[in-house]
């Protein structure tokens, strides 16, 4: 399968403080990689350094086969940030208005709606069942139905690559499994490889098929399968970690 992201001995500096060290991983095609880690971990250090906004000290980052820093391509990438720190709930616009954004946020100066950008911004509030909200603002939202706006912006340009940044933080059990379903159906109809940042172990792996899980350094990445299957993670989280991780990989 092609590559989507690759790092090699990848270190990041953070507040002067040595905040990914030695980091090397590939993630192909098709791939649903749970990212999981402590706090501190470096997770959403590492996604920023992927997308740009951050240094890297050294190491290389390529992205679709290209080093990232000669990547330009970037409406190829939708990405979902900590909700909480990217947006002001109370901004007066409506659920279309948010989801145009996404639209926006790809094009050259002057930034400006374009015959056919409001069939693609109708087809991605229909693909997160939101059509009905089109029309309301986005503070009179439940935190699940506003993730499913800040969902459909990261995927109007129908993105080949999806990164979501603890995207379940404060919902209910019953929005975030759908939030986890939805996300998964996306990767498999669309074949959108995903990356999500998630403290939520115990449930990521119903649906990632890659496990990649940091401390600052990578402690492990492969198939979820391998994971349950191996002595060594067994050794360094123990038995019942390891169950509560695993548990729908018995």
């Amino acid at each position: 399968m092609p590559t989507i992201i690759s790092t090699e001995h990848l270190h990041v500096r953070y507040n002067a403080e040595m905040a990914l060290a030695d980091v090397t991983f590939t993630i192909s095609s098709g791939d649903y990689v749970g990212l999981v880690g402590p706090n501190g971990a470096g997770k959403t250090t590492l996604i920023k350094t992927i997308l740009g906004l951050l240094a890297a000290e050294s190491g290389r980052i390529e992205i679709f086969g290209r080093p990232a820093a000669r990547f330009s391509e970037w409406n190829r990438i939708g990405y979902l940030p900590q909700r909480v720190a990217s947006f002001n709930p109370l901004f007066p616009a409506t659920v279309k208005e948010v989801v145009g954004l996404g639209l926006l946020g790809q094009k050259h100066f002057p930034k400006r709606f374009i015959p056919g950008d409001g069939k693609r911004i109708d087809r991605a509030l229909e693909l997160l069942e939101i059509t009905p909200l089109r029309g309301k603002l986005i503070s009179e939202l439940s935190g699940g139905e506003q993730q499913r706006v800040f969902l459909a912006r990261a995927i109007v340009p129908d993105p080949d690559l999806l990164i979501l940044d603890e995207p379940i933080t404060a919902l209910d059990p019953q929005t975030r499994d759908n939030f986890f379903s939805l996300i998964s159906r996306f990767n498999r109809e669309k074949g959108t490889t995903i990356i999500m940042v998630t403290h939520d172990v115990g449930s990521i792996g119903q649906y990632a098929n890659k496990f990649l899980y940091l401390d600052r350094k990578v402690v492990f990445f492969g198939p979820f399968f391998d994971f349950c299957q191996s002595p060594e993670m067994n050794k360094h989280f123990g038995d019942y970690s390891q169950h509560v991780i695993c548990h729908q990989h018995d």
